[in-house]
């Protein structure tokens, strides 16, 4: 990535040129997948208007030591929307599906979701019995906890110009992605501006519920925790999401990263990518 310079829109084609595309049924259309490296499936489901672009800056490191599976989720990226009315369970059911059809019959997999992507993993897993070995939710909402006051984000509909929407997405990034106004560089811009302005999932309405928190309970896999230290939608008591964990399963690990953001996995990348892979062994 470091090749393309101050090119955001050249770092993402470079990453997504060199990955292996797949397919699987989503409402009218499809659901894509994007494939990297190779060995134990690694499964990531990003955050609401998000993309697979959420894991931009880990996808390199994670996919040098594991076959990385990186989702768009239904009515996100380059997704088809999913049928209407949705609800967790109608959209984990579309993403199980196309875990069941990217992996061969039986093959046992970890999964990782950020913030929505938590949520909808929650209840992936609990789908999947033993063959999740491990979930690991970053950020996750769902869990019927209370959240942090964040200012109401901007809206960049209806605003001409594409530096004039630019400057809303970084304000975006600074009150609810990002604790350190100093890392929202070009790249987070950009992702950002090309995820939210093609997000159609209402995702804020399913993560202001507790659907997680009441799922984890079937879930067989092992659960673990990382947030960042100055999410946003957490700050508050931190402690209280890693309380739930462990009330579900004693002894869960909860990594807190230094000094990130709720998009803890961009702002933290290095710290983010040792956190996980110690937690996956």
């Amino acid at each position: 990535m470091a090749g393309r310079g101050d090119d955001p829109a050249g770092i993402v084609a470079a990453l997504a040129a060199q990955a292996r595309r797949a397919e699987t049924p989503c409402g009218d259309g499809w659901m894509l997948w994007h494939e990297w490296g190779k060995g134990a499936p690694l499964v990531l489901l990003h955050g609401g208007y998000g993309s697979w672009t959420h894991w931009l800056r880990n996808i390199p490191a994670l996919a040098a030591r594991r076959r990385v599976i990186a989702a768009d989720l239904p009515g996100c990226g380059d997704s088809a929307s999913a049928p209407e009315p949705y609800t967790a369970e109608s959209l984990a059911a579309i993403v199980g599906d196309g875990i069941r059809r990217v992996l061969p019959d039986g093959e046992a997999f970890d999964l990782v979701g950020f913030s929505f992507g938590g949520l909808l993993g929650g209840h992936v897993a609990a789908g999947f019995g033993a063959r999740c070995r491990t979930l690991v939710l970053v950020g996750a909402g769902g869990l019927g906890l209370p959240r942090s006051a964040v200012a109401p984000l901007r809206s960049w509909r209806g605003v001409a110009g594409h530096e004039a929407r630019a400057e809303i997405h970084r304000g975006n990034l600074a009150m609810l992605m990002l604790a350190d106004p100093a890392r929202i560089d070009a790249l987070a811009v950009h992702l950002q501006a090309l995820n939210a302005e093609r997000g159609r999932t209402k995702s804020p309405l399913i993560a202001a519920t507790d659907t997680l928190a009441r799922v984890l309970p079937r879930v067989a896999a092992r659960l673990a925790g990382i947030w960042g230290e100055r999410d946003a939608t957490a700050m508050a008591d931190l402690a209280a999401r890693a309380r739930l964990l462990r009330a579900v399963q004693p002894g869960a690990p909860f990594l807190v990263i230094a000094g990130a953001g709720h998009w803890v996995q961009y702002e933290a990348a290095d710290a983010f990518d040792a956190a996980l892979l110690q937690l996956l062994g």
